[in-house]
């Protein structure tokens, strides 16, 4: 039940990681704030489609 999702940060847009995610206990899209080594700095990251 758990998918493999990707994250992108929201002040570069680049896609930088990728985890997974229970479907069935989160069901909108996840935010968590991670390092980006093109800004250098910890930003937070948005789960893309």
């Amino acid at each position: 039940m758990r998918d493999i999702i990707t994250l992108e940060c929201t002040d570069c847009k680049r896609r930088n990681y990728t985890t997974t995610k229970n479907k069935k206990k989160q069901t909108g899209r996840v935010e968590y704030k991670k390092y980006c080594r093109w800004c250098s700095k910890h930003t937070t990251h948005k789960e893309t489609r």
